[in-house]
């Protein structure tokens, strides 16, 4: 059954208050949980590195059984709302890291986080799926540039917000920290109540794949999608290889405090605000691979740029620039994926690609962390570059091979 524009408007409506609550609680895992690991609990360099990669184990374990449940839901948005909650709760149990008594409490933050990503990743792919449903591909382009937008601003508020409180406090106080776990918490269950809220309808069920063999070679057969997640893979290697590197570098290298830590993500996100709009009409006119072509390009710069300075004003407006491309590769990396995984065993396609990121979720950081070990800085994250170089192109050669071969296919057949 078609969704009515009436529909449409109010699921597009809930789905940005769905979407704020859940970017409050993202904020704060994203933008302080290595603070509170690094200062509170004195954790290693390879700590942080699991806490980037070891939360992508958890989503590969949680993509096989995943795909199998959803694919059989008539109605996505009650086990999307159930898993949302169980991530929420799981985060909330970060508070008593540090009350426990125990010779290294890194170790038990490291697990709550992997363990909290089992039913986030199943959450993700649950509302991928719902959402997919629920918002027609004509309105997908604008409606998730204005939506991505306005999460941004709610982001960039609260983020700037806590990095302020936290800097209120001692870096090794875990109070500040706790608190801000129990807001999250709270800001969790609105998560849940405004999805639950959605107008859906049910289905016709598809038939489950059998296993993980036959479901990727169903997705493998369809060609868009396979050179997408060819490229997508490329670029994700290059791109997560940095993430903890960046966070190391900020905190020891260039002792950026709560405070700072906030400004670099508020100024990204003002970045992300005002480019937003932009990707989406380029996007539209010159396509999605030729757009991600151009972001991986810029996002090539971030992990140079970034060592070229300890400066933390200036580190504050590599962030500036970084934000312009982060925009527009969350943006196109989604809708890509959308326009390339058919109606017809949507949820499997879905799974596949989240699979093979979290994948590559895992192995990235880890390189990442022992290459700094071994090289140093400098040349891991030029090493990083390298690879997000090597992504760029890959979507530049979907563009001027494959692309342009099924438009002269196109062209020929209507001729």
């Amino acid at each position: 059954m078609e969704y009515t524009s009436k529909e449409i408007k109010c699921n597009e409506k809930l789905s940005i208050y769905n979407g704020a609550s859940a970017i409050i609680v993202q904020s704060i895992i994203s933008g302080f949980i290595p603070l509170f690991a690094i200062e509170v609990l004195d954790a290693s360099n390879i700590q942080i590195g699991l806490i980037s990669s070891l939360p992508s184990i958890m989503m590969l374990l949680s993509m096989i059984p995943g795909a199998y449940w959803i694919n059989r839901l008539e109605a996505k948005k009650a086990f999307t709302g159930i898993t949302i909650f169980a991530a929420r709760f799981l985060f909330m149990l970060l508070m008593f890291v540090p009350l426990i008594q125990v010779s290294n409490q890194a170790w038990l933050l490291v697990v709550l986080i992997a363990l909290m990503n089992f039913p986030t990743a199943l959450a993700t792919l649950s509302w991928q799926a719902l959402i997919g449903d629920l918002i027609p591909d004509s309105r997908r382009g604008q409606f998730f540039s204005q939506r991505n937008r306005i999460l941004t601003i709610v982001g960039m508020i609260i983020t700037f917000g806590a990095g302020v409180f936290l800097d209120q406090f001692e870096k090794s106080n875990p109070f500040p920290f706790q608190l801000l776990f129990v807001v999250g918490f709270v800001f969790g269950i609105l998560e849940v109540y405004y999805l639950m809220r959605h107008i859906e309808h049910k289905q016709k069920q598809e038939k489950p794949q059998q296993n993980i063999i036959k479901n990727l070679a169903l997705t493998i057969r369809h060609k868009p999608y396979l050179h997408f997640l060819i490229c997508a893979m490329l670029f994700n290697f290059g791109w997560q290889m940095a993430w903890p590197l960046f966070s190391l570098y900020q905190i020891n290298d260039a002792h950026a405090t709560a405070l700072w830590i906030s400004i670099f993500t508020v100024v990204n996100q003002v970045a992300q605000i005002v480019s937003y709009k932009w990707w989406g009409k380029s996007a539209d006119k010159w396509g999605n691979s030729t757009m991600l072509f151009v972001c991986a390009i810029g996002m090539t710069t971030a992990p140079i740029i970034t060592i070229l300075t300890t400066n933390l004003y200036l580190l504050a407006l590599s962030n500036l620039w970084t934000g312009l491309f982060v925009s527009g590769t969350t943006l196109l990396l989604f809708n890509q994926l959308l326009s390339v995984s058919p109606t017809e065993n949507r949820t499997s396609f879905l799974a596949n690609y989240n699979l093979m990121i979290a994948l590559i979720g895992f192995i990235a950081p880890q390189l990442g962390v022992l290459l700094l070990e071994y090289l140093g800085m400098v040349k891991a994250m030029s090493i990083s570059s390298v690879f997000r170089f090597i992504g760029g192109i890959s979507f530049l050669i979907v563009v001027f091979y494959f692309e342009k071969n099924n438009r002269n296919k196109l062209f020929k057949a209507s001729i």
